[in-house]
């Protein structure tokens, strides 16, 4: 298997064809390349060539939870009783369908997730019932978002 080129520069017409797509990610080809003033096969041969790379990891909708009746945003650091139960964490984990993130980091906490709930009940459970039954997992912190002030992809420029 061939390795992917981890120093790969992009340069101003990948940053500006990303940048669009970060905006609107349902605009076509045709019409990046018309802003660009470039043409619709050199928007095609980019995209391609930064999905090879892993700079794009694919697109999706986002929907906003509240709307649909998932109230509850919380936090939760994660002590693992050891290091080697990570991986078995995680794929346990995965099966929890209201952890919508998870990361290994550094710190106080084994790892670090972000979950959503429909109501404070349904985190409960979820922690009782779920989470708290993953081999493993030594003890959690809870932490209960009030607002999402902030949430943005990086900024390219």
């Amino acid at each position: 298997m061939e390795k992917k080129n981890q120093n790969y520069e992009l340069d101003s017409l990948d940053i500006q064809i990303l940048s669009i797509l970060m905006n609107d990610a349902s605009i076509p080809y045709t019409e990046i390349a018309k802003k660009l003033i470039v043409s619709g096969g050199t928007i095609h041969v980019r995209m391609k060539k930064m999905e090879e790379l892993e700079i794009i990891k694919g697109s999706s909708l986002l929907i906003n939870p509240q709307k649909i009746g998932f109230d509850v945003c919380a936090f939760l650091g994660i002590y693992l009783e050891k290091g080697s139960q990570y991986k078995n964490a995680v794929e346990q984990l995965k099966n929890v369908k209201e952890v919508v993130e998870l990361h290994y980091c550094t710190g106080q906490y084994s790892m670090f997730a972000k979950l959503i709930c429909r109501d404070t009940d349904h985190l409960r459970r979820v922690l009782n019932e779920d989470i708290q039954g993953v081999k493993g997992i030594q003890r959690t912190e809870t932490i209960i978002s009030l607002e999402e002030s902030i949430k943005r992809q990086i900024s390219l420029e």
